[in-house]
């Protein structure tokens, strides 16, 4: 219900806001309250909430157009120090300075936000001033916008770019799915800022002046054209009596931005575009797809009537829409871009496919309205309109917050709504919207008419074939060298001098000590006593004739229930490659008397899905020894408990008859897989690095590493094509589904207490018989070879991903602490100014990992080869011979202890603290661990330096651009490439 203003009582507002309205939201039992600010007309948006963590977001509506990447180099270089905070980099420095549980700053197509969050009063209190400030009082030097952004230095006497953001781009721009997007969007939106990459395009970026940043500043950060959102338990009044001294005091009235509507298009357009991939063979590479502009967002009941056709036609493989897509037998997988996006200021819709050929655009536009004429010629089926509606409401319903802090996702969702004028109350709400839809639900024509009038009928409509181009890498390469070598031969010697002169003021500016005092901190004084671990019950059921443990945790969950089955995994399954296929199959495939096309209408109608997945970790005292779990897992609403029973069979009578499904599956896995590659690649780096450091360790980079990749690309192909090489795989997934139904089992389940009684006689019901052939099964043995070669992989990308990695110990031993202090504090004292701030990566550090038993450095998007590994060897004689101050190792502590205490969902901290108890993380040895954090001294650092790295040596690893291969030969890497 929304609250008239006139009708409030004992509402305390801000003499310098005027209180617009209040509304709860009864399905996420929050307040939200609108105000005003009466000068600046700068809109607050606070929602209530008893929890403790509190969250802030000022965002500001920006609209480049053109591609230099004002808007992204801006949130950068915005951050790099303002009128109060004179330092430097005052957001990496709060990051060590807080017990934050997030921090960051994000730009989208046409927003640019700053967003915090923290469970400790006095840290608000402290980054609220940090970003009020770097917000609204920027200072923009000149040299942070060169660091930051992009700049010239001369190396050998010749011009090179330089940057953050750049390389930032390069990176991003390496994807497929990025490339797709940003070329489909030019066409889709020919005038408006959709037009353009807000990030930044690698080959614009280098226009962008100085001025030109300070100007895009001036003209969009403006409280005018600012919405705050905030959300926890601070009261309104405390936080508007923040904005008003902090800021808003000094502003007049300014300018606000409005979207405007695209120009419409009076034909469907059909284009061809080329994306880089740095390999011979070119089939089967390319993409497909169709994008139509829809009205705008605002219309909340069109934006819930279009979800609904997104659900009808998407939403699962019996979908007609999604099921023509994966079975078209032109394409080997759906495409990146599916479905309704609704965070611009005009909706769009979106599907495709990939891994196809370019000969069958027309075959692919055929078949797609082929499917929407016939989904709109009839009404739609009732049961699949309540399946999605079922859908929705536990989407809205479900408290999430294990990604991100759950307030700020809830902000996120609406702040699009409030950066295009609109109502967010409408999206957080979904109910009343539900309502409105359900009036119009009694036509049954309905969404079969929106079919017709948006998709079929909408002239604004772009066909996309994006293609493949062995070339293309190596032209954008050469451009640039070709680009450079024209402003080199121009160069004067008195522009050489200043930029000479600029190259040494920056690295004067970033070697120059920052006066910490300007900052404020919280300190170990400020870390709670204890950490915080929720508690179970241990409960006991029948299954097959034997007690077994059920772990019931009570939780606020909103009226949801989330039920998983825990079985022990056998040494020979966790070894197996197999294993992770099995788990692509589960609920995706045919089960019982069900077909997979009938299981999957099923899980929409009754659960929030069902799924297998695996929890490992090395044995906490021994390296060499994994513990694995498996995790079958679903959630419903608490009114349903169908899902329990459709859990059951989706794993105990799982299908291996449906071939085509099943090699469908498989296919799918490898494309997407390998479309993901490169914003994972220092992951991978490190994974490479640390391969032989633990037992787990080996397994993943076996199972789960580029590698495991290139092994499923060869049995994709080999299976579709050779009816043995099918039989054996099939004979092994049966052997390795059978050892798990024979593994002992434990059962997990979280919902709010009032319900558990009546839900736990259901498990025990569903669970009671379960059929287990016992005869014994031997896997296939696979034996691997594995060097410890420094190692690296060639992926279709622009940049590198760099590692370097050092044996460690385990998690129980006492050194474990100061390993990951040591990580901390080599990252903040040295390697994010060396590899980010000076070497241009987007991001670099070091970590221990307590499964991998491995110490590891590594870069992110990183220009560099050579040099990073030096700086990783630099930064330890740095630990060792430089003088160092009592806040560097705080700081290191703090951070640790900070994301240790995070938060997550209610559900989610349940489920965390179930997998904790199952590996022997027990809350005493996890309480242990923190202890020993809070006792590291510098000497410790020092000592295990001395002990892990200086006198071990490390396996580098890279991941790294095919034309690197030379480079990287003759720094003495074994190559490897992903097929």
């Amino acid at each position: 219900m929304t609250v008239d203003v006139t009708e409030t009582i004992s509402q305390t507002v801000h003499p310098a806001f005027q209180l617009i309205r209040q509304h709860h939201v009864e399905a996420l039992d929050i307040r939200v309250s609108e105000y005003q600010h009466k000068v600046t007309g700068a809109i607050h948006y606070h929602l209530a909430s008893d929890l403790d963590e509190n969250v802030f977001l000022v965002a500001f509506r920006t609209q480049p157009m053109d591609s230099k990447g004002e808007a992204h180099i801006l949130e950068h270089t915005a951050l790099c120090g303002s009128e109060k905070f004179p330092v430097r980099d005052p957001f990496f420095l709060m990051i060590r300075r807080s017990l934050n549980t997030f921090m960051n700053a994000f730009t989208s197509a046409d927003w640019t936000a700053y967003p915090f969050a923290t469970q400790n009063k006095k840290d608000f209190q402290n980054l609220l001033e940090v970003y009020l400030d770097a917000a609204f009082a920027a200072n923009l030097n000149e040299l942070d916008f060169a660091q930051e952004g992009i700049r010239i230095e001369l190396e050998n006497g010749e011009p090179v770019y330089k940057g953050v953001v750049f390389n930032e781009m390069k990176g991003a721009m390496s994807s497929p799915s990025d490339q797709l997007y940003h070329q489909l969007a030019h066409h889709l939106f020919p005038h408006t800022t959709y037009h353009y990459n807000s990030g930044g395009d690698p080959k614009d970026i280098p226009d962008l002046t100085y001025p030109e940043l300070v100007n895009f500043y001036k003209s969009h950060y403006h409280p005018s054209n600012a919405v705050f959102m905030t959300f926890g338990n601070e009261s309104a009044y405390y936080l508007q009596e923040q904005f008003e001294t902090l800021a808003l005091s000094k502003f007049e009235k300014g300018q606000t931005l409005h979207s405007t509507p695209e120009t419409r298009l009076t034909a469907p357009l059909a284009v061809t575009e080329t994306y880089a991939v740095d390999a011979e063979d070119l089939k089967d590479k390319t993409y497909h797809v169709i994008a139509w502009l829809l009205p705008q967002a605002s219309d909340i009941k069109l934006r819930l009537g279009m979800r609904l056709v997104e659900g009808i036609l998407l939403e699962d493989s019996a979908s007609p829409l999604r099921h023509y897509l994966e079975t078209c037998g032109y394409a080997q997988s759906t495409g990146p871009i599916m479905g309704v996006d609704d965070s611009n200021f005009e909706m769009t819709f979106f599907c495709g496919v990939q891994g196809s050929n370019p000969e069958h655009a027309q075959e692919f536009k055929d078949g797609v309205f082929k499917v929407l004429e016939e989904v709109a010629s009839k009404p739609v089926d009732t049961e699949m309109v309540d399946a999605i509606l079922h859908q929705i409401e536990l989407h809205q319903r479900e408290i999430n917050g294990d990604g991100m802090p759950y307030g700020l996702s809830l902000i996120l969702n609406g702040l699009s709504s409030v950066i295009h004028h609109s109502d967010p109350i409408q999206v957080w709400d979904v109910d009343t919207a539900i309502e409105q839809v359900k009036e119009e639900l009694k036509d049954p024509m309905w969404l079969s008419n929106l079919i017709q009038e948006y998709l079929l009928d909408n002239p604004h409509r772009v066909q996309m074939t994006l293609v493949p181009d062995a070339t293309k890498s190596a032209r954008e390469a050469e451009a640039e060298k070709a680009r450079l070598a024209a402003i080199g031969a121009k160069l004067t010697d008195e522009q050489k001098a200043e930029i000479i002169k600029q190259t040494e003021a920056l690295k004067e500016r970033q070697d120059s000590p920052d006066d910490l005092n300007l900052l404020p901190k919280v300190g170990l004084e400020d870390v709670p006593a204890d950490l915080h671990i929720v508690q179970g019950q241990l409960r006991e059921i029948i299954s097959n004739n034997l007690d077994t443990p059920l772990n019931l945790y009570h939780a606020g969950t909103n009226g949801i229930y989330y039920q998983q089955v825990l079985v022990k995994i056998p040494n020979q399954v966790v070894q197996s490659p197999y294993f992770n296929l099995l788990s692509i199959l589960l609920g995706e495939v045919g089960a019982g008397e069900y077909d997979y096309l009938e299981l999957q209408q099923l899980q929409t109608a009754v659960s929030g899905g069902v799924g297998m997945g695996a929890s490992l970790r090395s044995k906490i005292d021994d390296k060499n020894k994994i513990s694995a779990w498996l995790t079958l897992t679903t959630k419903s609403l608490v009114n349903n408990f169908e899902a329990i029973r459709l859990l059951k069979l989706a794993f105990e009578q799982l299908r291996f008859d449906e071939k085509d499904r099943i090699i469908e599956l498989l296919q799918q896995r490898k494309t997407r897989w390998t479309s993901r590659i490169s914003g994972s690649g220092h992951s991978y780096a490190m994974q490479i690095a640390g391969r032989n450091h633990s037992a787990l360790a080996q397994r993943d980079y076996q199972n789960t590493g580029l590698g495991a990749l290139n092994w499923l690309g060869n049995l994709v192909n080999k299976i579709e094509t050779d009816e043995a090489a099918y039989e054996a795989l099939i004979a092994e997934l049966k052997a390795i589904h059978r050892l798990l139904l024979q593994a002992p089992k434990q059962f997990l389940l979280v919902c709010e207490e009032q319900q558990s009684d009546r839900l736990i006689e259901e498990i025990q019901t569903v669970w009671d018989k379960l059929s287990v052939d016992q005869t014994p099964v031997e896997l296939t043995q696979i034996i691997t070879e594995n060097s410890n070669l420094d190692e690296a992989w060639l992926i279709q990308a622009n940049v590198q991903f760099c590692a370097a990695a050092y044996p460690a110990v385990e998690m129980s031993h006492p050194d474990a602490a100061p390993l990951m202090v040591l990580a901390a504090y080599l990252r903040n004292g040295f390697l994010h100014s060396a590899i980010r701030e000076k070497g241009g990566a987007y991001g670099g550090g070091a970590s221990y990992d307590g499964n991998a038993c491995s110490f590891r450095f590594y870069s992110y998007r990183d220009p560099r080869l050579a040099e990073t590994f030096k700086d990783f060897d630099a930064s330890i004689q740095w630990l060792l011979n430089s003088e160092h101050k009592p806040h560097q190792l705080e700081e290191a502590i703090l951070g640790l202890i900070a994301s240790m205490d995070k938060p997550g969902s209610p559900a989610g901290e349940a489920i965390t603290a179930c997998y904790a108890l199952l590996h022997a993380r027990t809350p005493a040895v996890r309480k242990q661990l923190r202890a020993r954090l809070l006792a590291v001294t510098l000497d410790d650092l020092k000592r295990v330096a001395e002990q892990y790295l200086v006198q071990q040596k490390p396996v580098k690893a890279v991941v790294a651009p095919v034309a690197k291969r030379e480079a990287l030969l003759e720094l003495g890497f074994d190559i490897k490439q992903v097929n």
